[in-house]
């Protein structure tokens, strides 16, 4: 007994290695055990440096199955098995998120200055009364606000005040169709043109409204003024709404006052609108059939 004993701690066996070993490595030669305890280390080499699939740590190679994951262990022709390739992963870039709300168009003082005074410069008049209204319908100097199946009128509103300036309707056209489109429905517009005498009796039950008189007065005393009520559209559509005449004032062709109170749009137009040029190749997602224009591709892009 203590021969064996001796002769197997010469071999370089341990006194635990029965535990493991199977019958084909007990009968092994002495090299065996080296051999195994060479494997093992391999393996935990292989799974510490991230060649384990999936593994988090791993840096992703450009050509992963042309580089080994360790030269010292896939260099020995009997571990070469033993060796595991890095795992091929394809990143990609996170798309930019849509546009979901876009500040609102707040007006001022300021604003309705201005409004005024471009009115005045392009040759524009207050509108007094009933009998003006009449002679500037019949003179085709104001037209009847364009109403389709993408545009309402307020049903409310008297028949001889569903008029404004001919570019103001070309601007609601364009917006009306560039918006349907979009949204599969039609918008409201829900005040267009005034007299000063229906705003003097507007001024007398809404205090909010603007004077008929002074460098403030309404802007609708002219036709090129309307007012696109909000009541009913979602965020998204506010914000688009909001992105699509955003430019437009930027430009100088209208001007925006976005209330609360009443809440709609005042959008004076000016003699000069037209739809701005384009300044990229339309998307896929085009929202108008006609006028690709810069309004249309900013407005494109909010959710």
């Amino acid at each position: 007994m203590r021969i064996r004993l001796s002769f197997a701690l010469a071999a370089g066996v341990s006194l635990a290695a029965p535990i493991f070993a199977s019958p084909t490595f007990a009968s092994a030669s002495p090299s065996a055990p080296m051999r195994h305890h060479r494997a093992h280390l391999a393996r935990a080499a292989a799974s510490r440096c991230g060649g384990v699939a999936g593994h988090a740590t791993h840096t992703v190679l450009a050509n992963p199955a042309g580089v080994p994951c360790h030269t010292a262990v896939t260099s020995r022709p009997h571990l070469a098995a033993l060796a595991t390739q890095p795992a091929t992963t394809h990143a990609t870039i996170k798309p930019l998120a849509r546009v979901r709300f876009v500040p609102p168009l707040r007006g001022s003082l300021e604003s309705l200055v201005r409004q005024n005074q471009r009115d005045e410069a392009e040759g524009l008049v207050r509108i007094e009364d009933d009998a003006q209204l009449d002679q500037l319908e019949a003179s085709r100097e104001i037209v009847p606000v364009p109403a389709s199946y993408s545009l309402r009128v307020n049903p409310d509103l008297p028949l001889n005040r569903r008029y404004c300036r001919p570019w103001t309707a070309n601007f609601l056209s364009d917006l009306a169709r560039s918006h349907y489109v979009r949204f599969h429905r039609a918008f409201q517009v829900n005040s267009a043109v005034r007299t000063v005498a229906f705003q003097r009796a507007l001024l007398e039950i809404n205090g909010n409204a603007a004077p008929a008189d002074g460098d403030i007065a309404s802007p609708h005393l002219t036709g090129a003024a309307v007012d696109i009520g909000k009541k009913g559209m979602s965020l998204s559509e506010l914000s688009w709404m909001r992105a699509w005449l955003l430019p437009l004032e930027t430009a100088g062709k209208i001007d925006v006052e976005e209330e609360f109170y009443q809440s709609c749009f005042h959008i004076t137009v000016y003699r000069g609108y037209a739809p701005l040029a384009p300044t990229r190749p339309a998307p896929p997602r085009m929202i108008a059939r006609r006028h690709h224009a810069t309004t249309t591709l900013l407005a494109a892009g909010v959710h």
